[in-house]
């Protein structure tokens, strides 16, 4: 990707030095811990791989409510305290805020052309363990927005593992992950979320499901509606390096290597094949509206 003239974003908070948050007792972080819980003893260690890329907080809302400060007092540290001293990758960092920088800029062109102005949401890198709104962020669960914040929480490291253990290596790659929970934000300013929660309450498992699959999808289309928008940034390959990552983590392909088997009606995120085509969706249709059928029946 070319990114050396895109302006970083400085929608960000770095908590990644304060080496991780303990106070886990009460509040969000019981409610979210039981959820991870849930997925893991009940599909293996799958179901929290399926987490990673975009674990949608749909899932952990009402498990939060006290704003992310909860059990122990936990407060944001401040940039430039010896607290906030960060341990990303200063390249990875760059390339991060790069990326979303991008993604405000050619967000508010798209809202504004439809008379709606774009509120932009906060990038939070945390290490290990951290507290979001939502309850507490753990790194194994992957890159996931939050709601009742309005904030994606990234261990940075996750792009390590993206490469080594799914093999979608790539700075395009990388640049999916964002522009992914970022989908997810866009889905939250314009009620998508709201409207998929009241259709999970009280539904079958199984439907729930179905509901969240059509969520994670638009979000994929999403990604790809951005980097239609800011083609100036795409290099040839970048594409194919979003498409193998979008393969790489379809729900097929993690139970698979997983656990041996596919358990369609689990499926949480959707297949390699939808996830492949929800991007390509995006990217070849360039407009949001490309997306609305995902989440057509909410």
């Amino acid at each position: 990707m070319r990114l050396g003239d895109e302006r970083p974003s400085g929608n960000f908070e770095d908590r990644s030095g304060r080496g991780g948050f303990r106070g886990f007792g009460g509040g969000g972080g019981g409610a979210f811990g039981l959820i991870a819980g849930l997925v893991l003893n009940r599909f293996g260690i799958v179901g929290l791989l399926v987490l990673l890329l975009g674990y949608c907080a749909l899932t952990m809302v009402g498990g939060g409510g006290d704003g992310g400060t909860g059990a122990g007092g936990f407060q944001p540290a401040r940039e430039g305290s010896p607290e906030a001293a960060s341990t990303v990758d200063p390249q990875t960092r760059d390339m991060v805020l790069r990326v979303l920088g991008s993604t405000e800029r050619r967000w508010t062109d798209l809202f504004g052309a439809q008379g709606a102005q774009y509120q932009p949401t906060t990038l939070v890198f945390y290490a290990r363990t951290d507290r979001s709104g939502c309850g507490v962020a753990q790194s194994a669960m992957g890159p996931f927005y939050c709601p009742s914040d309005q904030r994606i929480y990234l261990d940075a490291t996750f792009f390590q593992e993206l490469s080594s253990q799914y093999g979608a290596a790539g700075d395009f790659a990388q640049a999916y992950v964002i522009a992914h929970e970022v989908g997810h934000h866009i889905q939250n300013l314009t009620g998508t979320l709201d409207a998929a929660r009241r259709r999970q309450s009280g539904a079958s498992e199984a439907a729930a499901n179905r509901v969240q699959v059509g969520v994670e999808l638009q979000a994929d289309c999403l990604a790809g509606v951005w980097a239609a928008n800011d083609r100036n940034l795409m290099e040839e390959g970048d594409l194919e390096e979003g498409m193998n990552a979008a393969a790489a983590i379809g729900d097929d392909a993690l139970q698979r290597a997983g656990q041996g088997r596919v358990v369609p009606e689990s499926f949480t995120h959707g297949s390699s094949a939808q996830r492949q085509e929800a991007l390509l969706r995006g990217y070849r249709g360039a407009n949001p509206a490309a997306c609305d059928a995902y989440t057509a029946d909410l």
